[in-house]
């Protein structure tokens, strides 16, 4: 692993209320406190506080966002304090998800339908590379952080070292980039695929920009080079060399006939469970579902909605923890739960949610019970996950408020500048005052934000102050993740002036 300090790089040092903040957040991670809460008022430099936080101490660190547009402004910020540190970005990977479910009342089953974005995947597998390769890591993550995402200590083991001088066989260096889920292909080199030319393997990792060639002479690497994939430029020659696994999910030979004969077994007591109970439609659906995606596992080594026999794929017990993200931190890491007063109730609310949904595919004869483990981290479990945490809210809950063994207070803001003045007007002719307030602040050079209750709102003002000649843009949920972190920098480069939202105002937003 390589060993990097946290070098933060900044134009300009702490001020107002940052200095003890900062003193008294590294002083207490040292102390041992398990949690601390930075409360702080809004544009007090929280996250500037965070990042001399982390400088201190020196530790990996896992930045907790409550969604995905400000996980990657966040990490916009914190890739430009520390730029030659490993910042990673890991938010689920889905543009569309459509969750499997039964509806009994209408007697309805809705498949499961998933769009993925290859990008957003790319970046993931990026986060867990980095994670196994160097110590200096900060990862800025949504809620995703806390779903199953396969076994670390497989993903660990079935990593590709070569170093140069060293032996290693042809065929048995193409046959473990084939189990690590790279794909051969001769014609089109993209991430996650590889090919080869006599004794020159040429492999395109998942979860990077560069290639790299490895060069044979007999059973002997003579040498590793890494390289621009389009243009062919050389960057740098390499001694030793990891190529990481192409997917997270991973599972041997023995695993797969391990799991198919505990599905067997579980699929045999659910049957007779739903035959003694009388539910004979319960037990034809449960019997020919399973064994269809048995039969797929046992051919392919996968099937569709694999995730829902993990269990019995990572030979876990009923009941146990998944593995998720933070199993790949090492045992001592920095956890920040930004906005925590949205964050906690988050990580609260996704077991209970995914369980409901789960428990009646599996009343019905949709599922095993096994796919119930196939879940989010209980609260509880993430607690014990997590060995060091920094609350950061200007409101923070309840809990935080409780466990935390100490507060440290951000209220003198850096800019000196104090809360606005909130003016409440009728809803007469708001529209027109509207209009006429967004052109006398365009006017002076300035941005507006405006907060609307729904998305059809949203997209309705956006139409409406395009008519009358102002620059604007909407921004809710269905806009693409990439996408939504494009909209919030044009409006800081001035591309556009006026921002229409709903829920994504109050959940925090970083615009300097």
């Amino acid at each position: 692993m390589e060993k990097k300090r946290f070098k933060l790089v900044s134009n300009y040092s702490p001020q107002g209320d940052q200095n003890s903040a900062i003193d008294k957040l590294s002083e207490g991670l040292k102390k041992g406190f398990k949690y601390q809460s930075l409360l702080g008022v809004t544009g007090s430099g929280k996250t500037y506080s965070i990042a001399n936080t982390i400088k201190n101490i020196q530790l990996p660190t896992l930045v907790l966002a409550p969604n995905k547009t400000l996980a990657a402004q966040l990490c916009s910020e914190f890739k430009e304090y520390f730029p030659e540190n490993a910042v990673e970005y890991f938010v689920s990977y889905y543009d569309y998800y459509q969750p499997e479910a039964y509806l009994p009342g209408k007697d309805m089953y809705i498949e499961k339908d998933t769009s993925i974005n290859e990008e957003i995947e790319k970046l993931r597998l990026s986060t867990t590379n980095s994670l196994y390769t160097r110590d200096d890591v900060i990862v800025v993550a949504s809620v995703s952080c806390i779903y199953g995402l396969g076994s670390p200590s497989e993903y660990a083991k079935q990593r590709v070292v070569l170093k140069t001088g060293e032996d290693f066989n042809r065929e048995e260096f193409i046959g473990k980039l084939v189990n690590i889920r790279y794909e051969r292909n001769e014609y089109e080199f993209s991430n996650g695929k590889f090919r080869v030319k006599g004794d020159t393997i040429e492999v395109y990792p998942a979860y990077q920009d560069r290639a790299v060639r490895i060069q044979l002479f007999g059973d002997e690497v003579e040498a590793i080079e890494e390289f621009n994939p389009v243009s062919g430029e050389i960057f740098e020659k390499k001694d030793i060399y990891i190529i990481s696994p192409a997917t997270h999910f991973l599972a041997t030979v023995e695993w797969v006939e391990r799991a198919l004969r505990t599905i067997e077994e579980e699929l045999e007591e659910r049957m007779k469970f739903f035959r003694d109970e009388g539910k004979l439609l319960e037990a034809q659906r449960i019997e020919s579902r399973t064994r269809y995606d048995m039969e797929m596992i046992a051919e392919l080594g996968f099937c569709g909605g694999i995730e829902n026999y993990s269990r019995h794929i990572l030979g876990k017990k009923p009941g146990e923890a998944p593995n998720t993200l933070l199993d790949f931190f090492p045992d001592d890491f920095l956890t920040v739960i930004d906005e925590s007063h949205i964050g906690i109730p988050q990580i609260r609310g996704m077991y209970k949610g995914d369980r409901s949904r789960k428990q009646t595919l599996v009343d019905y004869g949709f599922r095993l019970p096994s796919a119930l483990d196939n879940r989010p981290l209980k609260f509880h479990e993430f607690e014990e996950k997590v060995k060091r945490v920094i609350f950061t809210s200007a409101t923070p809950g309840p809990y935080e408020k409780s466990v935390s063994g100490r507060i440290a207070e951000q209220i003198i803001r850096p800019t000196g500048l104090v809360d606005p003045e909130v003016i409440v007007k009728p809803t007469r002719g708001q529209i027109d005052d509207l209009i006429f307030e967004i052109k006398k602040i365009v006017k002076r050079g300035e941005r507006v934000l405006v907060t609307t209750l729904t998305k059809k709102m949203a997209e309705d003002l956006t139409d409406y102050l395009s008519g009358h000649k102002i620059k604007v843009r909407y921004l809710h949920s269905t806009i693409d993740t990439l996408e939504r972190f494009e909209i919030l920098s044009d409006l800081r480069s001035g591309k556009f002036d006026v921002r229409v939202g709903i829920i994504l105002l109050r959940e925090g937003l970083d615009l300097p």
